[in-house]
């Protein structure tokens, strides 16, 4: 019996689901489908031995991981997304996730050319001057600062096995032991992001560890899912769940520092957004960040997202 089942969560993923089960067709599969609607589940249902779980509403991804790791009974899950094509085997990503004091392990993620997807494959945990700089867009502006650098492992060597603090969500393995012990992915970060990144946090809080393995790799195409999202549904659900994170995990002033940069941001984001896109639609959209952040700020906590005007309602 293998030691390891697969988790895909898709959601309008018919182009690609089918290359990522076939590459993984060695191992148990549970696919979680968040209400898509083209052909994904479909192409799911070819392939009889995948199980699959068809949510008639979007759960989120949280969500949608805990419901398909609920479903193997194996001793570990890889998380992979539907746009991740199994290149080798996983047994060395079971053998180092079995280490003493291991919880994680992941793998080298490749590009469509078959370059490695420097700073996505592994970053350090966010701080709240990382995410200040991301929010002020200080990080693209200015790629090459050493905060940046540091944040997305720039200067990575890809070539050695290592400890890493937070690989994506894309292509993650975990020890079924330690997904119980945390009590699963939080389901809060609703619909996404962030989700993987406070999953690693609190891992790493309990002294856990994870190996970066090399000689496991996946070819990951990329921003599959999100592309296809509303751009408005994009930039307030990301916004929401990065206070959300850091309202969890910041002390009171660090998180009012980051609101305060988040308020700032959105207003240099009205204007740049208002020029490339020719349209008064970032006026709607950073009007609500900002007025979420403004409480924030002030509350030093972050507030129910529902309360956002307009939030829900963008959300669908």
């Amino acid at each position: 019996m293998s030691r390891t089942g697969v988790v895909v969560v898709t959601y309008n993923s018919e182009d690609v689901i089918g290359q990522c089960l076939d590459a993984c067709a060695f191992l148990p599969a549970v696919v979680v489908d968040n209400a898509s609607q083209d052909n994904t589940i479909e192409e799911v249902r070819k392939r009889p031995a995948v199980q699959l779980i068809a949510n008639a509403s979007n759960r989120g991804f949280a969500a949608a991981v805990n419901q398909g790791t609920a479903a193997l009974g194996t001793e570990f899950v890889l998380l992979v997304n539907p746009d991740v094509t199994l290149q080798t085997g996983v047994t060395e990503l079971e053998t180092s996730c079995s280490q003493s004091g291991a919880a994680m392990a992941t793998g080298k993620l490749l590009s469509i050319s078959g370059s490695v997807q420097r700073g996505f494959s592994v970053r350090k945990l966010p701080t709240p001057a990382i995410l200040a700089f991301e929010v002020l867009g200080l990080n693209r502006l200015f790629p090459w600062n050493w905060l940046n650098r540091s944040y997305r492992c720039l200067d990575f060597e890809f070539a050695a096995q290592a400890y890493v603090e937070q690989p994506p969500g894309a292509f993650l393995l975990f020890r079924r032991e330690i997904w119980k012990r945390l009590g699963g992915f939080d389901e809060q970060f609703h619909p996404l992001w962030f989700e993987d990144v406070d999953f690693c946090k609190r891992a790493r809080d309990l002294n856990y560890k994870c190996v970066y393995v090399p000689s496991v790799s996946a070819v990951h195409r990329g921003a599959h899912s999100i592309g296809k999202l509303d751009w408005n549904y994009r930039e307030l659900c990301w916004y929401v769940s990065l206070l959300k994170y850091a309202s969890k995990h910041f002390r009171r002033y660090a998180f009012r520092g980051l609101s305060a940069a988040v308020v700032l941001g959105s207003v240099f984001r009205v204007v740049t957004g208002m020029i490339q896109k020719r349209s008064l639609k970032p006026v709607y959209v950073y009007a609500r960040v900002l007025r979420l952040a403004m409480v924030c700020m002030a509350s030093g906590r972050m507030q129910e997202a529902g309360s956002l005007p307009g939030y829900s309602k963008a959300l669908g």
